[in-house]
C-alpha cells in the first residue's frame, strides 16, 4: 500500500536520477582532467543543468510548492554560449532518459525556459509550507576528481524534513561494501557503481541501483550496530575547510577508534553510514560564523535518522531546518546509530570545550 508522501518520494527519485545522468554526462565529457571551478567549469553546467530538470519535475508535479536551490540564472542571461552548451546537455539527457518521462513529467522545452526554470529555486525557506531543498552537485571537488559526489533533494514541510533523495553515481551499488581510504578519489562510475539513497519520514530508508528510465527495486538500509567503538568508521570531509579534522582526529582517540578516518566530498557519507559501510560522521565548526546551508545536509540527515541513526549539531540539538537558507542556529554536525550518539557527542563536546 502506498504510503504518505508516496508521489512526493517517486517524483523525487525520479528527478534525482534524471539529474544525476547529466552530471555523469558532464563528468565523462568535459570534466576529466579539470582541477579548477572557474565560471564555464564542467561543475557549473552539471550544476545549472540538473537544477533545471529537477526544478522542471517538481514544478509540474506540485506547482504551488516553494523551492530553496544554490543557482540563479544571471551568468548564463550574460553568456549565450554557456546558456547553450547546458541546454544541449539538459536536451539530451532528457532524450536519454524517455522511458522515465512518461512517470516523471516537467520537460524543460527549450533554453530561454531553462533560464526561467532556474531562477524558480529563489525561495528564501522558513517554517511554513512545502518547500523543496536542491543542491544540484554537492561535493564539487569530488566532482572533479571522479570521487563522491551527490546529487541532493528533499521536502520540508513547515519546516520539518518529510522526503529525502540522494544520488550518488560514484558510490559502491552494494550496501555491503565496506569504505576504503580511496573512495574519495577516482572512483568514477563504472559497472556496480551509482545508487539512489532515500526515505520518507516514518517509513525508513532504502537504496537502489542508479538506473535511466523506470526506478530500479531498492531495498531496506539500517546502520549496523557498533559494539566496539573502537572498531568504528569515521566519515569525514576531504577538505580540511570543511570540517576541523585535527579535532575529529582527537575525538577519534578518546574514544578508542583506531582506523583512520575514511575522506569524501559531499552527501555520500550520510548515505554510506546509513547503509552500514561506514558509522560515524562528523562536521565540525571551522570558524565561528560559518552557517551550513540547508541543501547540504536535509536529505542526508533524514536518511541517517530513517535507518536508525541519530543526528544533531555539536551541542546536542537536533538541525534546525526552518530559520531559512541555513542551519543559522546549528553548529557542526555529529551523525552516529543512537545506540552511541551520547557516546560520540560527549566526546565531540570535551574536545571542543579544550578550545574554550
Amino acid at each position: 500500500m502506498a504510503g504518505i508522501y508516496a508521489k512526493e518520494l517517486e517524483v523525487a527519485q525520479l528527478a534525482v536520477q534524471r539529474a544525476s545522468q547529466l552530471t555523469k554526462r558532464v563528468f565523462h565529457e568535459k570534466a576529466k582532467g579539470t582541477v579548477s571551478k572557474d565560471d564555464k567549469s564542467p561543475v557549473t553546467i552539471g550544476d545549472f543543468g540538473a537544477q533545471a530538470l529537477i526544478i522542471a519535475a517538481l514544478q509540474a508535479n506540485f506547482p504551488g510548492d516553494e523551492i530553496v536551490a544554490e543557482e540563479e540564472s544571471a551568468q548564463l542571461r550574460a553568456d549565450a554560449p554557456l546558456r547553450d552548451q547546458i541546454w544541449e546537455l539538459v536536451r539530451t539527457t532528457q532524450l536519454d532518459n524517455v522511458a522515465a518521462e512518461g512517470l516523471l513529467g516537467g520537460v524543460v522545452p527549450d533554453a530561454d525556459a531553462m533560464l526561467d526554470i532556474i531562477d524558480k529555486g529563489n525561495s528564501a525557506g522558513g517554517a511554513r509550507g512545502r518547500i523543496w531543498a536542491i543542491d544540484p552537485i554537492d561535493g564539487t571537488k569530488g566532482f572533479l576528481r571522479g570521487g563522491q559526489y551527490a546529487v541532493c533533494l528533499a521536502l520540508m514541510v513547515d519546516g520539518d524534513v518529510k522526503v529525502g533523495v540522494l544520488g550518488c553515481p560514484n558510490l559502491p551499488v552494494d550496501d555491503a561494501a565496506p569504505l576504503t581510504a580511496g573512495i574519495g578519489a577516482n572512483q568514477t562510475d563504472d559497472d556496480g557503481r551509482g545508487v539512489i539513497f532515500s526515505a520518507v519520514l516514518g517509513q525508513g530508508a532504502t537504496s537502489r541501483p542508479l538506473g535511466t528510465g523506470a526506478l530500479l527495486d531498492g531495498k531496506k538500509i539500517a546502520m549496523k550496530p557498533v559494539d566496539e567503538l573502537s572498531s568504528a568508521t569515521f566519515c569525514e570531509s576531504v577538505e580540511s575547510g570543511h570540517s576541523n579534522q585535527s579535532e575529529s582526529a582527537q575525538i577519534g582517540q578518546k574514544l578508542g577508534i583506531t582506523k583512520p578516518s575514511v575522506r569524501m566530498d559531499s552527501q555520500a557519507k550520510y548515505g554510506s553510514i546509513a547503509r552500514g559501510a561506514g558509522d560515524i560522521y562528523l562536521r565540525l565548526p571551522t570558524s565561528k560564523t560559518y552557517q551550513e546551508k540547508i541543501w547540504d545536509h536535509a536529505a542526508g540527515e533524514l536518511i541517517v535518522r530513517e535507518a536508525g541513526g541519530q543526528v544533531t549539531d555539536t551541542t546536542g540539538s537536533r538541525l534546525d531546518f526552518s530559520v531559512g537558507r541555513t542551519l543559522a542556529s546549528n553548529r557542526g554536525v555529529v551523525a552516529a546509530p543512537a545506540a552511541i550518539h551520547g557516546q560520540v557527542l560527549t566526546a565531540v563536546q570535551e574536545v571542543l570545550g579544550q578550545k574554550e
